[in-house]
């Protein structure tokens, strides 16, 4: 836990350093996402300080998939060239094998339920990515907390991520 609040102190002090106007060069990027959800990620920029990114994932803990949309504000962090920080919210939907999916206190969902599960909720997102201009590759890091709405509460998904920009 304290990993988390040294990375979340990071990023808010990246928050609180970096303003600017123009942020990211490229338009899409495609790529991998490794962390505690797992699978492909692409984000597309609609403005040039807004992007949507959309994540097909899988979460070994929970067997299953999960769709996620969000959308970013990207801003120039630290000065430094091809480096923006970024924060947003979005949602999800996931499906999950009943027998893996957890709810309050760690608790396996089927010993209530013995089906598959959907998952919806709302998720938040705060990072950083840095633009490799000379190999079109993004590299970066994030923490995205959110909350499932039925059943199964607040987690933390922390992830690095690689993008081929195009």
């Amino acid at each position: 836990m304290k990993t988390f609040y040294r990375v979340g102190f990071t990023l808010a002090l990246v928050m609180t350093l970096a303003f600017g106007a123009q942020a990211q060069q490229y338009k899409t990027g495609i790529g991998f996402r490794g962390g505690v959800a797992s699978g492909l990620t692409i984000k597309h920029f609609i403005k040039s300080d807004a992007a949507i990114e959309g994540i097909l994932s899988t979460n070994f803990r929970h067997r299953g998939g999960v769709i996620t949309v969000l959308y970013e504000k990207h801003a120039p962090a630290f000065n430094a060239k091809g480096l923006q920080w970024y924060y947003g919210l979005g949602g999800h939907v996931g499906f999950h094998e009943g027998r893996h999916y957890y709810v309050r206190h760690h608790k396996h969902y089927d010993e209530y339920y013995h089906d598959n599960v959907v998952s919806f909720g709302i998720d938040g997102v705060l990072g950083l990515e840095y633009y490799i201009r000379d190999i079109p590759f993004t590299i970066g890091a994030d923490i995205k907390p959110y909350f499932n709405i039925p059943r199964g509460g607040g987690y933390w998904d922390s992830a690095l991520h690689v993008r081929y920009v195009f």
